[in-house]
């Protein structure tokens, strides 16, 4: 029997079907309507139709981060391989799996500077994790498969597959995804088990033991998450997390401290300052978590856990390296502990927990109450106490309201919280509370945004809309762009250059522009019915919650300090030293 050959747009198809795909994010266009026919023709793979190529690539984003699943989007050539870099930059910072799919001109046409094309595979070499430029249809269906594979394995992140057009027209041969093996690329799961023998070592015999986590053991799956917190409550030791690892412990337990970094508590920042064992699990020593690296809990031994190899020993040099994935070290981390009946040295363990309850009782968090006005903290705060009993999922633009939703919005699940971390994408978080809506149809989906991100991918609500998407836009709405502000005001003398919009829409308008629904509050005491009302209706919302201009994210690390001097709601204002003002 003579083979069965197929068009390229098949191919795709095909290949997209038997990965296990359900929904991409995409926009036609010229290159990819080869794609698009196929598409048509079949129902299996469901598209989304955004309106914007950022939002396809943010929405597969928070597809992916909710699901633990590879995001895919499909855009055309040119200006819309352009229009996705952003999405791609901050997937491959947050080391989200996603597989771009991109129109390319004819194979006759690369570099001619013919109608909507670019260099695709050169713009995407810094922000992807590998790229393909496919043009032979005999290779497109290994090259898909692995891309799934690329994206998925190791450290994951963005993979891109640029099709030329007449290589979607072609016909040839289909082959499955079978067992993909690498000669070249073959990511280590299992950690090194001497080292892990030496990693358990360490922490028994330490005094001010403290966990260290990051989006490592969420991107892992939950497995790692389930064992982590065997871990932590086996050792009975603190643990802290950056931005992208909330979830991945619960926020209710006793050990947890909260999230550390440039706005992190007060008891997290110093218990890793002051720690004598440092156990780093999938994080990667982010600038804006170690503030002054000379000054980075300078007195401790440093376990680190990653999968990346070139993450460790990257910003901080670290005495235990482990390459490994999460679950798998988590899991013999257990096993030796066990095995060797491993137990913690009590005395120093108590006093210990006894300075850590000294930094908590600080209560960093706290801020001024006001009966006139909404502090954007309590905002935050009746939100999630009005959500918790639900399947909440939470999404965020960036800025001040993205710290204060880290800060008092609670996890006590993995794969709950979507942000943009390593980027710092303003525009975020409505493209990407689509993805999780289209995920998780039956659940509560939030952007916790400010008014002024929030603008940048508004139109994605036309998305959300179209596809009957009941996301909440919950703004906290201080007519600045408040961490520039915020910024100015400490490190500018308080010259507030450009920060201030004055030409706001009225989002209750706006909201029903797009046919959505709009509502507005500005009295504390009509929140709790206003916030209610935006859960209870059936179908997306923009929350228009007017707040504080003035109010600052406390508490807060300055640029080129250290963790132990942070800036805390009720201290003065520290000065910002020259080197910090670069640092920003």
């Amino acid at each position: 029997m003579s083979e069965v050959l197929l068009t390229g747009a098949e191919i795709v198809v095909r290949a997209l079907r038997e990965q296990g795909v359900r929904h991409i994010f995409g926009y036609p266009g010229g290159a990819v309507l080869p794609i698009y026919d196929e598409l048509f023709k079949q129902d299996e793979v469901e598209h989304i139709l955004v309106r914007h190529e950022q939002g396809a690539a943010h929405a597969a984003e928070g597809y992916a981060r909710s699901t633990g699943k590879c995001g895919v989007l499909l855009v055309t050539s040119g200006p819309g391989a352009t229009n996705a870099v952003t999405g791609l930059a901050d997937a491959m910072m947050d080391s989200i799996p996603l597989v771009c799919i991109t129109g390319q001109v004819p194979t006759h046409l690369i570099g001619s500077d013919a109608f909507q094309e670019c260099d695709t595979v050169g713009i995407t070499r810094a922000c992807t994790k590998h790229n393909f430029l496919v043009k032979d249809v005999g290779d497109l269906a290994r090259v898909l498969h692995d891309a799934f594979y690329i994206a998925t394995t190791g450290r994951p992140g963005p993979v891109v597959v640029d099709i030329p057009k007449d290589v979607q027209f072609k016909r040839g041969a289909y082959s499955g995804p079978g067992h993909i093996v690498h000669r070249t690329y073959r990511p280590r799961v299992k950690g090194e088990r001497s080292r892990i023998e030496q990693a358990v070592e360490l922490m028994a015999n330490a005094k001010r033991p403290v966990f260290y986590t990051g989006g490592g053991v969420i991107n892992s799956g939950p497995r790692a998450a389930q064992l982590l917190r065997e871990l932590v409550r086996l050792t009975g030791y603190p643990i802290t997390s950056t931005l992208m690892g909330l979830g991945a412990y619960p926020a209710s337990d006793r050990q947890w401290l909260g999230m550390l970094g440039m706005h992190g508590t007060f008891e997290a920042n110093l218990a890793m300052n002051r720690c004598d064992v440092m156990i780093n699990i999938g994080a990667r020593f982010d600038d804006r978590v170690t503030g002054r690296l000379d000054a980075f809990s300078p007195g401790s031994k440093k376990i680190h856990v990653d999968i990346d190899p070139s993450s460790i020993n990257k910003n901080v040099r670290v005495d235990i390296p482990i390459v490994g994935d999460c679950a798998h070290v988590l899991e013999e981390m257990l096993e030796v502990w066990r095995a060797r009946g491993k137990k913690q040295d009590v005395p120093s363990l108590t006093a210990w927990w006894a300075q850590v309850e000294a930094w908590r009782a600080r209560r960093s968090l706290s801020y001024r109450k006001s009966t006139e006005i909404i502090k954007p903290q309590y905002a935050v705060e009746r939100l999630y106490q009005l959500t918790r009993e639900r399947k909440t999922y939470i999404t965020t633009e960036v800025g001040q309201h993205q710290m204060w939703a880290a800060q008092h919005f609670h996890f006590e699940e993995p794969n709950r919280w979507m942000t943009s971390g390593g980027l710092g994408t303003m525009g975020y978080g409505i493209p990407a509370a689509v993805g999780v809506q289209v995920a998780h149809p039956d659940a509560l989906v939030i952007d916790i945004a400010g008014e002024a991100s929030v603008q940048m991918t508004m139109q994605e609500l036309s998305t959300a809309v179209q596809y009957r998407l009941p996301i909440k836009i919950f703004i906290l709405n201080n007519e600045y762009m408040g961490m520039v502000r915020q910024w100015q005001q400490l490190l500018h003398g308080g010259r507030y250059s450009h920060s201030y919009s004055a030409a706001l829409p009225d989002f209750v308008k706006l909201a029903e522009a797009y046919g959505a629904k709009g509502i507005r509050v500005s009295d504390p005491k009509d929140l709790d019915a206003a916030i209610q009302a935006m859960i209870d209706y059936d179908g997306p919302v923009i929350f228009d919650c007017v707040v504080d201009k003035a109010e600052n994210c406390y508490p807060m690390i300055p640029s080129g300090a250290a963790h132990d001097e942070m800036i805390l709601p009720d201290s003065v204002e520290a000065s910002v030293s020259e080197e910090g003002k670069m640092l920003v």
